[in-house]
């Protein structure tokens, strides 16, 4: 489709020119509506999860894309036990760790990717992944580590330098997801269509959730699917839970951004210089 060609909410990025066999979430966030009715650049802005699965062909692919720099949200517990991430070229890596102990939901994400025993993660069963989750969102808005490494990731977002940005967690959904919908808010972009693409990973990883549940079944034929599917998709209540907390606290997305990230105005221009057509 054309750079100025109409796209429907669903398919934003300039539908899927491009795929990650390893990373089947990976999707560029080109052609969204933003301020001005002005469009977000293609291959600009890339969000990703963690690329230690990466194929050989896969690696063919991100070298086309050529990013500058990587953004990688992991705390370095996540990391150490997961594959090395697959790059090509000499991208700048960066490591903004947006992680809290006190939330297990972390470490389970990682633990049912990695294949892990999720016997220790009993009690966070018993207590609802779902709320788990909802209440993961809702620190990602004030916890102290949260802001810094997002608020940050928007400065490196907004420097020529750094661009074509290629920002990851470990599943590329949650952290990944949330600084998605800050990066496309200070863009302009509209709530509704923010929505949309949040949502976008859940049809993309369908086949890897089905794939993940398999295998757990086969190691722990008592597993409780119920428990762990909440951790493997996004739900739309994750995100009313984060914007319920935006509103709560600083009173508006805009406020949250100023206020909450300490996003000055100088930093949404030189973002939206960089990033929108």
């Amino acid at each position: 489709m054309s750079e100025g060609g109409e796209r429907t909410v669903e398919e934003p990025a300039g539908g899927r020119e491009w795929a990650l066999v390893g990373a089947p979430n990976a999707r560029d966030l080109g052609g969204l509506v933003g301020a001005d009715g002005r469009r977000v650049r293609t291959g600009r802005l890339i969000r990703t999860p963690a690329l230690g699965r990466l194929t050989d062909d896969d690696l063919t692919v991100l070298g086309k894309l050529a990013p500058a720099c990587v953004i990688d949200l992991r705390d370095a517990s996540e990391i150490a036990v997961a594959p090395a991430d697959r790059l090509v070229g000499e991208p700048r890596t960066v490591h903004l760790p947006v992680h809290d102990p006190e939330h297990p939901v972390f470490t389970y994400v990682s633990a049912v990717l990695l294949g892990h025993d999720l016997t220790a993660y009993a009690e966070l069963a018993r207590q609802g992944t779902p709320a788990a989750m909802a209440a993961i969102y809702r620190w990602f808005v004030t916890g102290e580590s949260a802001r810094a490494g997002f608020a940050e990731a928007v400065r490196l977002a907004a420097r020529p330098e750094n661009l074509p940005l290629v920002y990851h967690c470990s599943a590329g959904k949650d952290r990944t997801g949330w600084l998605t919908v800050i990066l496309l808010t200070a863009l302009g972009v509209d709530e509704e269509a923010i929505r949309a693409e949040y949502l976008r990973n859940n049809a993309l990883t369908e086949s890897l959730r089905a794939v993940l549940l398999e295998a757990m079944r086969r190691r722990q034929p008592e597993l409780d699917v119920e428990a762990v599917l909440p951790v493997l998709e996004v739900r739309p209540e994750y995100l009313d839970a984060a914007y319920d907390e935006v509103r709560r606290v600083h009173g508006s997305v805009e406020a949250y951004l100023r206020d909450g990230l300490g996003l000055t105005d100088e930093v949404i221009a030189a973002l939206r210089a960089q990033l929108l057509e």
